[in-house]
């Protein structure tokens, strides 16, 4: 299976005083669901993006299977936060539009279709216009579409930031699913502490200004999830509360260290006028 590796990586907007990343390094490989977490600034969206080929590091590397990443591909799925489904089209055309545009037969996308529409729990929605779809069952044929080329790597960009607290469960839970029927390596953001402990089997914390990986655990409650134990289980075990608990403190901490310093920095300026 494919295997991602970021190599000191260093990406700065123009004109900005300072990277929104720096020196971040990881390796995510077969079977694992990385979480990248952090507060406002600490560049999780800048990562995946970088990830995803549609921007480029000052510095640094970033490869899949030891080829670097210079451009967008269908070796790299990705999930937007907004489903930016075609209201145009059905659903089973939206799943299968990737592949249109590649030059796949009808007979094949129509198949491949079905297969993913079975996957995400909608089978039997292929003729459904877009605007008759839920929130969360927009989320399902958007997560479909990414997996219809088979890509390496499935990226996630705040997914579920935007459904209420019941249908997030719901769509977590699809989404490890998915992860045990696939093997599809993963990388998701969130900003959602309880999301990241649950569907993380390696979490990575970020600290803002710059962007940097300020600590790395690996977490076993996605694999009792996918082990048959329930989601709610799951997160009423005194672990699982304990660990939020952890990296809340470890997230706290890093905004409050970065409050503190822009404080200082104004006050600073303050005085030289």
């Amino acid at each position: 299976m494919a295997v991602l590796t970021v190599e000191h990586v260093q990406a700065q907007y123009p004109g900005a005083e300072q990277p929104v990343l720096q020196d971040v390094s990881f390796q995510l490989g077969s079977e694992q669901l990385m979480v990248a977490l952090g507060a406002s600034g600490s560049g999780k969206t800048t990562l995946l993006n970088l990830i995803a080929g549609f921007t480029h590091p000052q510095a640094g590397n970033i490869k899949l299977d030891g080829e670097s990443i210079v451009a967008p591909s269908r070796d790299r799925g990705v999930v937007f936060q907004d489903d930016v489904l075609l209201p145009w089209q059905n659903v089973e055309d939206n799943i299968a539009f990737g592949l249109e545009l590649a030059g796949i037969d009808k007979k094949t996308r129509q198949m491949r279709a079905h297969e993913l529409l079975k996957l995400v729990n909608l089978d039997g929605f292929g003729q459904r216009h877009i605007w008759e779809l839920s929130g969360g069952q927009r989320q399902r044929v958007g997560l479909a579409r990414a997996l219809a080329s088979d890509p390496k790597i499935l990226l996630m960009d705040e997914p579920f930031g935007a459904l209420d607290a019941f249908i997030r469960e719901q769509m977590q839970c699809l989404l490890l699913d998915v992860w045990k029927s696939t093997a599809k390596p993963t990388f998701l953001i969130t900003h959602d502490i309880e999301e990241a402990v649950f569907l993380a089997t390696d979490l990575i914390i970020l600290a803002p200004n710059p962007g940097r990986i300020v600590e790395r655990l690996t977490l076993d409650f996605a694999k009792r999830y996918a082990n048959g134990e329930s989601a709610r289980s799951i997160k009423s075990d005194p672990k699982f509360i304990e660990m939020c608990e952890h990296v809340l403190s470890r997230v706290f901490i890093q905004n409050h260290q970065e409050q503190s310093h822009s404080s200082q920095q104004t006050s600073a300026q303050g005085q030289k006028v």
